[in-house]
């Protein structure tokens, strides 16, 4: 039993090494999906506003992984 505990956790680890990572890209899915359109934005900017968004939600993972080591 123990053996497939161990295996089932590195399954997880191999899809969600970083649980804000993961929060995050759903947030951004959440909002793509739900807000921004409600916002009025026109359709041609909904891509955008989503990648700008994925991009912030890496670049502050990124940094505050460079800041735990």
């Amino acid at each position: 039993m123990k053996a497939i505990r161990i295996a089932l956790a590195e399954l997880w680890g191999l899809f969600v090494e970083d649980a804000t990572l993961t929060i995050g890209t759903l947030i951004c899915i959440a909002l793509a999906a739900f807000v921004i359109p409600r916002l009025g934005a026109p359709a041609p900017w909904r891509a955008p506003i989503f990648f700008c968004a994925v991009v912030l939600m890496l670049l502050e993972n990124v940094y505050r992984g460079a800041r735990r080591r």
